[in-house]
């Protein structure tokens, strides 16, 4: 049988955004295109693969059957022909997409993005949302390059490599009334609190800590990117318990003083996470050894606080 393995992506595409508009824009395909390829596909596999439904493009069951298949072939194919190939960061040019968490974006992006102008300047960034589960980052259907934050419950098709870990520190603003250069437990539970809220299921972490841990937290404000929390901080007497790097960054901050937790809070890992296809693939490696490095720097950087 002769068929075209140029469909197969835009299946995984429209498994993925079950838009066709959005799986168009990911391929960089016109929506005709990518609707002419969809018929192609149903014709070969003859099924309709898609149902539109009122909230998008719902998959039918063979299509769910299909998907891992698929996706398993490509990896294996990728793995041969890609890994066969150089790669020169200096010369290449190509879009890669990055799922990063708040944390990630605000830590490690800049370094990221600071290394690529200086190796490898034909590399652009697209920086997706981290998502309330994996599946929507993309990377689960290997569309996204990778995801790099706390990693739980991976699937078999990703591989997850530990890059760096990372504790927790108190903020407050610098001439705080209360506060000099410590906090007793007391204190702690006697201010007023502002929450990050991470994403999905890591939205009780720092609350299940707090109560192993026998501290209590009055929380008044709850934000969603850590860019917020210093502006509250430094017009108020609240308090916010941050990864130690966001502390780093804040700490020259002359509105702001960086205080120890009131008891030890422990660690969190912060991790990378890819589709098995990338395993093999010489520019992906090459991306993986660089934010690697980055990762190791970053965390070598914390003890001066």
């Amino acid at each position: 049988m002769k068929y075209d393995l140029n469909l197969f992506p835009v299946f995984l595409a429209m498994m993925e955004e079950r838009n066709v508009t959005r799986a168009a824009e990911r391929l960089g395909m016109t929506q005709p295109a990518l609707s002419n390829a969809l018929t192609r596909l149903r014709t070969l596999l003859k099924d309709p693969l898609f149902i539109r439904e009122r909230y998008g493009m719902q998959p039918t069951q063979k299509a769910e059957e299909l998907a891992p298949i698929i996706a398993a072939a490509l990896a294996s194919m990728d793995d041969v022909i890609l890994g066969q190939q150089d790669f020169d960061p200096a010369n290449t040019k190509q879009l890669v997409t990055i799922a990063p968490n708040s944390y990630v974006e605000f830590v490690l992006m800049p370094a990221i993005v600071a290394q690529l102008r200086d190796r490898a300047p034909g590399i652009r960034l697209r920086l997706t949302p981290f998502g309330t589960d994996l599946a929507e980052t993309g990377v689960i259907s290997g569309s996204t390059t990778m995801v790099i934050g706390r990693i739980t419950e991976p699937p078999d098709n990703l591989v997850v490599q530990h890059l760096m870990d990372d504790g927790l520190a108190c903020v407050v603003r610098a001439d705080h009334p209360t506060i000099s250069d410590q906090i007793s437990v007391a204190q702690y539970e006697h201010l007023k609190h502002v929450n990050m809220l991470p994403p999905g299921r890591l939205k009780a972490g720092l609350f299940q800590l707090l109560e192993r841990k026998g501290l209590k937290r009055e929380v008044v404000v709850s934000v969603t990117h850590f860019l917020a929390i210093p502006e509250i901080i430094a017009v108020t007497d609240y308090c916010a318990t941050i990864p130690r790097q966001i502390c780093l960054r804040l700490a020259s901050d002359p509105r702001l003083k960086v205080l120890p937790a009131p008891v030890d809070l422990g660690t969190f890992p912060v991790e990378m996470a890819w589709h098995v296809r990338y395993r093999h693939d010489p520019a992906h490696r090459w991306l993986r050894t660089l934010i690697t490095e980055i990762a190791t720097n970053t965390a070598a950087s914390v003890a001066a606080l």
